[in-house]
């Protein structure tokens, strides 16, 4: 049976009925109903059947991909790249195989960011073809489902917010923090500061305001975010010393619970980080009334600000057997290896740093320093940037070297009479096999740091208006 969600958006989403049988003809080959989303009229008009061969899109530069796997992030692709994508096998073998809830979801979120894009949804909803409109921008509110959180929209429209006709102001209103995505927290002390290194000037204008907070499952948060339209971003970007930490912040949330858990969360994790480093303050963030949501719930968000302005987070939410001392060390120990990961760019958003280096303008080459080791989901999202732009970056490994202590001990220390020179030179090799044997073993504590840099592809916002 076609999953629930696919069978929403070929039916409300256009006011349209869905269609009761799979067609025989048009691309897809199990497509039932194309439509043609214009934002202008807050509508989607059906666009003529396939068969006809009149209105369908241009599809001789479509890319495809198979399986469900980072569709948000495939689909900001198509916005950017102007290419259509096809992707196949949306969970064919599933109990409810197609489009989840949360990705019908991103697509009505994308056709009220866009004009003129086209969607085409199979009959079991397993297969999709997105062919890219116009980012239009402008003010737009959108209530996100329960099964995913805010982070889960906002994070990919970060990589589109900038391209837009005119300046985004998006309100989002779901869970504003679970385990499973980036809370919004983590993107406002993380995700708008990376962005703005290649906003410019304009990074002063960026805007994230949470006005309420929501906890799963019942949500009832919500968040604004303002992003300035841009005609190019800024190239020749040299993001590659990461420094060292000169401080620690954090924000412990608590909603509908008492503000003591909040004490608590900021107790627990000072017992870990005080023995690093002394310059550590975290905030308590207590919601009461109406702005508390609907469910109970708190949660540490961590950020470790170097002396290049180098960005980590970490954050930690409860969960039902959880106590604030679990959460406050969980929050710190991820913190702590965020930091041994290295790099420039926070984990979360190495992906859009990637993409900023591609599209900065053809002036200069571009770089940044990425912690190791590189994750199964960062290596994919190269090869669908490779796929989509045709285009390769360059990676070369920074080797981060650790000679502990007794290497530089003096091991050819010989008695003055010479009597021992024979135990000198055992003790001597022992001694060398000692400092090789804790050259290897620091070497496995401490990741590799790759420098990746990248010529930009020049790319220019065509659709932003004119002042």
């Amino acid at each position: 049976m076609p999953s629930s969600a696919a069978v929403a958006l070929r039916g409300r989403c256009c006011g349209c009925a869905p269609s009761r049988a799979p067609p025989t003809t048009g691309p897809p080959s199990c497509v039932s109903t194309t439509f043609l989303i214009e934002n202008k009229h807050n509508k989607a008009v059906p666009m003529a059947n396939n068969k006809d061969g009149k209105t369908m899109p241009n599809l001789s530069r479509t890319v495809r991909f198979n399986g469900h796997e980072k569709l948000p992030y495939r689909l900001i692709l198509s916005l950017l790249s102007h290419k259509p994508i096809r992707i196949d096998d949306i969970r064919p073998d599933d109990q409810e195989p197609g489009l989840n809830e949360a990705e019908v979801s991103f697509l009505r979120l994308l056709e009220k960011l866009t004009n003129g894009t086209t969607v085409e949804i199979s009959y079991t909803g397993t297969s999709l073809l997105f062919v890219p409109g116009t980012l239009t921008g402008g003010s737009i509110t959108h209530q996100t489902p329960l099964s995913s959180s805010i982070g889960y929209f906002l994070t990919p429209i970060l990589a589109i917010a900038p391209f837009c006709k005119h300046d985004l102001t998006l309100i989002l209103k779901g869970i504003t923090t679970t385990n499973d995505s980036l809370s919004v927290d983590v993107l406002r002390v993380s995700g708008l500061p990376t962005l703005g290194i290649w906003l410019g000037e304009n990074a002063a204008k960026l805007e994230l305001k949470i006005s309420k907070r929501g906890h799963p499952p019942e949500g009832g948060g919500e968040c604004c975010f303002k992003c300035p339209s841009v005609k190019v971003i800024k190239a020749g970007v040299n993001f590659t010393e990461s420094g060292r930490i000169s401080k620690i912040r954090g924000i412990a949330h608590s909603v509908r619970v008492s503000p003591q858990l909040a004490n608590r969360l900021v107790a627990s994790a000072r017992s870990v980080l005080n023995r690093y480093i002394p310059d550590i303050y975290i905030y308590t963030d207590v919601y009461r009334g109406s702005e508390s949501g609907k469910s109970p719930g708190y949660g540490l968000t961590l950020l470790g600000t170097s002396t290049t302005t180098a960005l980590y987070t970490a954050e930690a939410v409860s969960y039902p057997t959880s106590t604030p001392e679990d959460i406050g060390i969980l929050a710190s120990r991820r913190l702590l290896q965020q930091i041994s990961r290295g790099g420039c760019i926070d984990q979360g958003f190495e992906w859009l740093g990637l993409l900023f280096l591609l599209l900065s303008h053809q002036t200069d080459i571009g770089r940044i320093k990425i912690g190791g080791p590189f994750t199964e989901a960062l290596v994919a999202w190269i090869r669908d940037l490779k796929k989509v732009f045709g285009v390769q970056f360059k990676i070369a490994p920074v080797q981060r070297q650790i000679i502990p202590e007794a290497a530089h001990d003096d091991d050819n220390d010989v008695d003055e009479d010479g009597d021992d020179a024979s135990n000198d030179d055992e003790e001597s090799d022992g001694q060398d096999a000692k400092v090789d044997y804790l050259k290897q073993k620091s070497n496995k504590l401490v990741s590799c740091e790759y420098l990746i840099s990248a010529v930009g592809l020049g790319w220019i916002n065509t659709a932003k208006s004119a002042k």
